[in-house]
């Protein structure tokens, strides 16, 4: 069996993210240790298909992970299809409709507080988790807004509009960004309806344009953005939250959008205006309108050094951000260290980096492990690792991906 380039890069990388000598792999495996470094060395092109079930065996892996076809965990489309089927639905689409009888619609405390799980789902990464429970969510929604009148329809337009955004969420996570445009097109549509039409409708512009800097159209997300966030701006000494937050909010993206442009002095702009918002609120909040604060702003400025190119900058920023005051999600702590930790690994501070990706896990361990980024820097310290490193090396490499655990 002709084993190719990839198995002698794959084969080293996985050894040393389990801790193994070359040694400690042949007896493991029982192979010549001239074999594995041969093979790691590209010079053995050609292995048997039992010398390959065997090292792949000792190493706890597939012979496909060894030729590097074994993917990351990921969602696949199978997996999607029942929320796919409950975005698009809809009464005004023949046969696609979803309503019941009008014993089978739930209140609106019981979808309110189905919805609150959902979103903690949303922050804390349990994609799976989301993926089984938001369809039924959004056809208890829009069932719940097609029995009702009145201020209980506007309400559970309310709940509507939530749900199509954590789909709009959910779906650009994992990579399905026309999908995620559609979701929170339908939240526009039903926030317009709701009991608070105009910050409802500010928050699903937000997804939008969440949705629009994915799709790398970074002007249009940023005319978006400031727009949206011009028509819901505090006056200077309003200190409502919700407002307050979902203006800062847009701000941030409208900022990203503009730092993705090559835009870094309107970038730098935009985030000062969303500190200078951040410093009037009494403390960080999460909710689903908004994550916002002091402590949020001054990540987002850290955050935007380090993608403009300046890690040292970011990092010492980093040493001076205020302690949260109230609530700072999990995840949104877990993404602020990897970003420090990929600015470490720029500037060569391999150990601080460990050391970050550790508490990027620690924070948050089912939202870490699907990111990206964290697995691309684990992936370069393993590559470049020249000697054994230990079981917290071998334990990190395995939570991001790097190998299978």
């Amino acid at each position: 069996m002709t084993a190719g380039n990839h198995i002698s890069e794959n084969l080293a990388r996985i050894r040393k993210a389990r801790d193994l000598s070359q040694e400690q792999l042949a007896e493991a495996a029982s192979v010549g240790v001239d074999t594995v470094a041969r093979i790691e060395q590209g010079i053995r092109t050609t292995c048997r298909p039992a010398t390959l079930r065997r090292l792949a065996s000792a190493l706890g892996v597939t012979v496909d992970a060894l030729f590097g076809r074994s993917p990351v965990e990921s969602l696949d489309e199978h997996n999607v299809t029942g929320l796919r089927e409950a975005l698009t639905g809809g009464e005004h689409i023949p046969g696609l409709d979803d309503f019941a009888e009008p014993y089978e619609v739930i209140t609106l405390s019981h979808l309110a507080s189905a919805v609150r799980d959902s979103w903690h789902a949303y922050v804390d990464g349990r994609h799976a988790e989301l993926l089984c429970g938001l369809p039924s969510f959004v056809v208890d929604a829009r069932r719940l807004v097609h029995a009702s009148m009145g201020d209980q329809r506007a309400a559970a337009q309310r709940m509507l509009s939530t749900v199509y955004r954590l789909g709009a969420g959910l779906t650009g996570r994992i990579g399905l960004d026309d999908l995620a445009w559609i979701a929170a097109e339908r939240a526009l549509e039903a926030a317009r309806l709701t009991d608070a039409p105009e910050v409802e409708s500010a928050i699903s512009l937000r997804f939008l344009a969440w949705t629009l800097v994915r799709q790398q159209r970074f002007d249009a997300a940023e005319r978006m953005a400031t727009e949206a966030a011009e028509r819901i701006q505090p006056a200077m000494l309003d200190r409502a939250a919700v407002r307050t937050g979902v203006f800062g909010n847009l701000l941030f993206n409208a900022a990203t959008a503009a730092l993705s442009a090559g835009r870094l002095g309107r970038a730098e702009d935009l985030l000062t205006e969303a500190q200078s918002a951040a410093i009037r609120v009494r403390g960080d909040s999460a909710r689903e309108h908004a994550i916002f604060g002091p402590r949020v702003a001054a990540i987002q400025r850290v955050e935007f050094l380090a993608r403009a190119g300046d890690p040292g900058r970011a990092l010492h920023l980093a040493k001076s951000l205020p302690p949260p005051r109230g609530d700072v999600p999990a995840f949104w702590e877990a993404g602020h260290r990897l970003r420090l930790a990929a600015a470490s690994l720029q500037l060569r501070q391999e150990r601080g980096v460990l050391s970050l990706l550790a508490e990027a896990k620690h924070r948050a361990p089912d939202w870490s492990r699907t990111q990206p980024l964290g697995r691309s820097i684990m992936r370069r310290l393993v590559e470049h690792a020249s000697r054994r490193r230990g079981a917290e090396f071998a334990d990190l490499a395995a939570h991001y991906g790097v190998v299978p655990g």
